[in-house]
């Protein structure tokens, strides 16, 4: 048994929600916020079979997409430029970003 700790855009989230219920794969559902944008996310932990982690990683894989989102860079601090400028950049934001670990033992009461 493995434990796949998947990280997904909020965007993506519900799709990939409502597709593990579709697929009977049980998911514990947490919100979080991501470090660089500091936006929405939301982290999913789901006790995988062996067999089934492929098959699981896969349903991630097609409804977690990544795409280019437009956002001001931050302001500079150095002071030693006459103006503090920020301007638009392109980041690509989306997809999963997914851990597999290994379990020692699993209980249920």
């Amino acid at each position: 048994m493995k434990l796949v700790v998947a990280i997904v855009q909020n965007q993506d989230s519900r799709r990939l929600a409502d597709e593990f219920t579709e697929k009977g794969v049980r998911a514990t559902k947490l919100s979080s916020t991501g470090g660089f944008l500091r936006a929405g996310n939301t982290t999913f932990l789901m006790g995988v079979e062996d067999k089934k982690v492929n098959e699981t990683l896969d349903l991630i894989k097609e409804n977690c997409s990544t795409r280019t989102q437009t956002m001001m860079s931050p302001p500079s601090y150095d002071f030693s430029l006459e103006s503090d400028l920020t301007y638009p950049v392109n980041v690509e934001v989306g997809g999963a970003t997914i851990f597999v670990l290994p379990i020692d033992q699993f209980l249920q009461f």
